[in-house]
């Protein structure tokens, strides 16, 4: 038998037992900005920063990972940060149980995603900052072992419900792409571009291993910079040329052609997953939310090295400078935001793109995959929900 505080809890009443009782009333907390971190090196960017305190608060809450159970604000709220722990899986359940929690009021929250990545040499170098527009998730596919591929296929990797390589899927999931607020990421890239990002000796040594004649690497190169351009979600810690260049396929093909892989992280097509369906209910924003990952690593090998040196050998000096790098443009993005908070943020900036699924839930067309109808019917939502039918009632 549940406890009366404990029973008003999983109804959704936010309550505060005192010696007088319960109080069902009790103020909620209203973040403007919520940093998302997916593990402690992340979320460590952000203590013990002359701006602010984020640790002033630290809030125990039913749901997040054991390694990280609290959610973490500073003295008047206006900004915290959860650590979500990696992986699609942990990344789901803590935003789940943060964007359902009665504790908190975000319906005008800024999610601000900030973590580190694999990097595309074609595209960016270490220490990079790269805003994402779409997020894919690029290993949700069916697989063979490269050793045992039929002839004429360059990956392992099959779309769902295809027979082939690069054919799009018949069967969705309605995980596959999420897009964000495409003017909001532009204001966050170039509140970032003012900042002088970190560097090391050793990436600079590595990433010119790079440089080639052809100049396909020339990105690599480079000192770290602002990018505009897409993060691949993937459980799998990968690494080597044919991985990632069919990972940079399938986004392409999922995008509709739109889509510009440079990043490859773990969690962000579970948070936005999380995201988004509590924003269906009207309990999160989905136009306020930012996809910024820091490049640690680069996701394939320089000419001449191999898959597995890249992985689990080789010094690339990108580590630290990712890391610091999350604070160094980050804090420019969250004093940004505040800062300019009654003229533009608090009134929200208005996506001139689609966002949300694949599906459409958040109302719109969608941009990628093949429209909403034909979308719903491959994921067997007109048939199983019965949406040609009778109007459902929801709870």
């Amino acid at each position: 038998m549940y406890s009366l505080p404990l029973l008003l809890l999983l109804l959704g009443t936010a309550v505060r037992v005192t010696a007088h009782g319960i109080s069902p009333e009790v103020p909620k907390i209203v973040p403007k900005v919520f940093i998302v971190s997916m593990f402690e090196p992340e979320a460590e960017a952000w203590w013990n920063i002359a701006e602010f305190d984020v640790l002033a608060h630290n809030i125990s809450l039913p749901g997040l990972s054991p390694l990280f159970p609290d959610v973490h604000c500073t003295e008047d709220h206006t900004i915290c940060q959860l650590v979500t722990g990696e992986s699609e899986i942990n990344a789901a359940a803590t935003i789940t149980s943060v964007a359902l929690s009665c504790l908190f009021d975000l319906t005008q929250t800024y999610f601000f995603i900030a973590g580190i990545a694999g990097v595309n040499p074609e595209r960016a170098t270490t220490g990079s900052v790269m805003f994402a527009r779409y997020a894919v998730q690029v290993a949700l596919q069916y697989e063979i072992d490269i050793r045992e591929l039929p002839p004429g296929y360059a990956t392992g990797y099959i779309p769902m419900g295809a027979e082939v390589p690069g054919r799009y899927p018949s069967t969705l999931y309605g995980t596959e792409v999420f897009e964000v607020n495409a003017d909001l990421r532009t204001m966050a890239a170039h509140l970032a571009r003012q900042a002088t990002l970190s560097d090391s000796a050793a990436a600079k040594e590595y990433r010119a291993h790079y440089a080639t004649k052809d100049d396909q690497y020339k990105a690599a190169t480079l000192a770290p910079g602002v990018v505009k351009c897409d993060v691949a979600t993937s459980d799998v810690y990968y690494s080597g040329n044919i991985l990632s260049s069919a990972f940079a396929n399938t986004t392409k093909l999922l995008t509709n052609g739109t889509g510009d892989y440079c990043a490859t992280a773990q969690e962000d097509n579970a948070t936005l997953g999380a995201l988004l369906r509590s924003s269906a209910r009207n309990l999160t924003d989905f136009s306020r939310i930012i996809v910024m990952r820091t490049a640690s690593d680069f996701d394939r090998p320089y000419p001449g090295s191999s898959a597995a040196y890249n992985l689990l050998h080789a010094n690339q000096g990108g580590f630290e400078p990712a890391i610091k790098n999350i604070y160094l443009a980050g804090i420019k993005v969250v004093t940004g935001i505040l800062n300019g908070w009654d003229a533009t943020f608090g009134p929200g900036v208005t996506p001139h793109n689609y966002i949300g699924d694949i599906f459409g839930t958040l109302g719109g067309r969608p941009d990628f995959g093949p429209g909403r109808t034909e979308s719903l019917l491959e994921g067997g939502a007109l048939k199983k929900r019965g949406l040609r039918g009778p109007p459902r009632r929801h709870g």
